[in-house]
């Protein structure tokens, strides 16, 4: 398991996943214009919490956990799939 996976999981352990997907997504991008370091990763996370919560508000309850990680440069840029558990079901 990676050090990135292992990071990003760990963060986000309150919102009491109940599955969780990483994909690093670097290599897709080296040698881009405004790539200057930091990882190019996708996440899939699954929790209840987010029932109820728009989108765009599940990405930032998701952000806010992992910000200090994107101010140390450590990630430059996340995809980010935020789903309750039935709604995972379904697809």
């Amino acid at each position: 398991m990676s050090d990135m996976r292992q990071a990003i999981e760990g963060r986000l352990k309150s919102l009491n996943l109940t599955a969780f997907a990483f994909t690093d997504e670097s290599h897709l991008h080296i040698g881009h214009a405004g790539n200057k370091g930091g990882g190019h990763y996708a996440v899939l996370a699954v929790s209840p919490e987010f029932a109820g919560v728009s989108r765009l508000n599940r990405q930032r309850m998701i952000k806010n956990l992992l910000q200090d990680l994107f101010s140390d440069g450590l990630i430059h840029a996340l995809s980010i799939k935020a789903q309750t558990p039935e709604e995972y079901a379904q697809s």
